[in-house]
């Protein structure tokens, strides 16, 4: 009876004919690909190559030599010089692991056990080696077809999802990969500019991972313990020119998951500004996201934000109060209006809600409010 090695090096020629027909009926950018001949050839000749040297190697006890992973690496810049997107890469990848198993498992007899257990401890380190290579080339093969302002989105999601090929996309673009970053988020809640031209604008400016997300959201990443994150946001929006909310959090890579839906929910607690000039953190807005996490507090807010409504502009007057930390001359002189009518407005407020806007309480349910309306009573 032959052992594992032996039949699992003998069909080799049948699992990698397997293997591409099940990359092809899967993968619809594998299938485009393979419409051509040569194209397909060079695949087919890739699946007999890592088998037939992953069963060598494995057989052996030996790791792949240097020609190997060059030989795995160039396959993979050939994929992406053809147009292999990155997701159906990945996609492969996985579908390569599971088809190997299987594999082994097909070759096993039941005498095999030993056999079966070495090779299963051996083909970790063997496919995070392969599969290192072979995304390395893939992503210096994108650089051939894929313009920079997509490579750079295509980072920045790599970060926001933690993906481990962060680090490999980082190195491909020339870019920092910190430890700490700084996740900002602007909603737009209005408006569609034009976003490549946006963002290449800012990388020539700022060269940091940056994104568009749905719906109407705009991500820079920027490592912590720098002064980026406010200049991004301001030349952000001198470029777009349209209101936004501006958000952000801190967190360590391979976290920053969790930090951007962190930086997310205080952007749509946010005010919109007509320009920003802060950027806001938990910290900032903690009243309005929990409140916006209440219904019943929230619609008492909104009951106190309706008796505001009859003004005049005392939403206005009362975020200029608060912005310029209750001084009233030098909120009279934002507004452009006479301290008396500042004094006017201010009692104007306490008539409609009996609440006094320079009293404690009246500041903690007032700015609240306030900041609620101007985030547009966005839901968390």
């Amino acid at each position: 009876m032959a052992d594992l090695f032996t039949l699992w090096r003998g069909r080799v020629d049948e699992n990698s004919r397997r293997a591409l027909d099940v990359y092809t009926q899967t993968l619809p950018d594998f299938r485009k690909i393979a419409d051509d001949s040569r194209a397909r050839a060079a695949m087919m000749d890739f699946a007999v190559f890592i088998r037939k040297r992953t069963v060598a190697v494995v057989t052996e006890n030996k790791a792949f030599t240097d020609v190997d992973l060059a030989f795995v690496e160039a396959a993979g810049r050939s994929r992406a010089e053809r147009g292999l997107s990155l997701a159906s890469q990945r996609h492969a990848l996985q579908i390569h692991t599971s088809l190997t198993l299987k594999e082994v498992h097909e070759a096993a007899n039941p005498h095999d056990l030993d056999d079966v257990m070495h090779t299963l401890a051996w083909l970790p380190p063997l496919g995070l080696a392969a599969q290192t290579a072979y995304t390395r080339g893939f992503l210096a093969g994108q650089e051939a077809f894929l313009p920079v302002v997509d490579r750079v989105q295509q980072f920045a999601h790599m970060l926001l999802t933690d993906d481990p090929v962060a680090a490999d996309m980082a190195a491909s673009l020339a870019m920092s990969l910190s430890g700490e970053w700084v996740v900002t988020v602007v909603r737009i809640p209005a408006g569609h500019p034009d976003r490549t031209d946006v963002l290449q604008d800012l990388l020539s400016r700022h060269w940091i991972p940056l994104r568009w997300e749905e719906p109407g959201e705009f991500v820079a990443l920027v490592p912590d313990g720098g002064s980026q994150d406010l200049g991004v946001v301001q030349d952000f929006g001198d470029r777009v020119g349209l209101p936004c909310a501006v958000g952000a959090a801190r967190g360590r890579i391979g976290e920053l998951a969790e930090t951007f839906a962190r930086a997310r929910q205080v952007s749509w607690a946010a005010p919109v500004r007509s320009a920003p000039s802060a950027v806001h953190y938990l910290t900032d807005l903690f009243p309005e996201i929990s409140a916006a996490r209440l219904p019943p507090v929230d619609r008492w807010l909104r009951e106190v934000a309706d008796r505001l409504a009859a003004g005049p502009d005392l939403v206005a007057t009362l975020d200029a109060l608060y912005r310029n930390d209750m001084a009233r001359t030098q909120t009279a002189a934002l507004l452009g209006i006479h301290p008396r009518t500042l004094e006017y407005r201010l009692r104007r407020v306490h008539d409609l809600t009996g609440l006094d806007p320079l009293s404690v309480r009246g500041v903690r349910i007032l700015s609240t409010a306030v900041t609620r309306v101007l985030a547009g009573w966005e839901t968390l």
